[in-house]
């Protein structure tokens, strides 16, 4: 003899509408994570951004320090103040291009983190954030830092300003500076 259940009209409709409110929900979730997968902006090094380029149109943060003696500024055709700096991490630096006003405690030599795109040659920033103080650094720069070997924490604050221009990788085809070892 074999065992049947069959369903009763009441116990189907019970499961039918399990079955919608599952389905529903499962809907509802996968909305909510497509909106979120495209407002989602990640933090990158410079490092990171040339190693492995985002894509043209993803937003992300490019944060390190800004490298002494590479800012330039100027005026747009319309007078808007324009910037353009390198940041680096100690292993790579990205040139930046900003229009319009630096925050008041924008420094080379200091961590800056920038709101922006990159478009493979450049990046194009549209928010730059400075740091607090001196001795304020925002996470995910020290953390980059310190993943590239240029800075432990256990052997005191981070690198002065004047050290960042002799920590960025020469290209090959620069020549060496005076003084260097062949």
């Amino acid at each position: 003899m074999s065992a049947s259940f069959p369903l009763t009209r009441r116990k189907a409709g019970r499961f039918w509408i399990i079955l919608a409110c599952l389905l529903c929900l499962g809907g509802a979730v996968g909305l909510v994570l497509n909106a979120l997968s495209s407002t989602i902006v990640f933090f990158m090094a410079p490092s990171q951004v040339l190693a492995h380029p985002p894509a043209p149109t993803r937003t992300i943060r490019l944060g390190g320090m800004v490298v002494a003696g590479s800012l330039h500024t100027g005026r747009a055709s319309d007078d808007t103040p324009e910037a353009r700096f390198d940041v680096t991490d100690g292993q790579a630096a990205v040139t930046v291009q900003y229009r319009g006003i630096l925050p008041d405690l924008f420094r080379e030599g200091q961590s800056v983190v920038a709101l922006g795109r990159y478009d493979g040659h450049g990046f194009t920033a549209s928010e730059v954030l400075a740091k607090h103080d001196e001795t304020y650094m925002p996470k995910e720069v020290a953390e980059a830092l310190q993943k590239s070997g240029r800075w432990d924490p256990r052997f005191g604050p981070p690198p002065n300003a004047a050290d960042w221009n002799s920590m960025t990788v020469p290209h090959p085809d620069t020549p060496p500076g005076p003084g260097a070892a062949p």
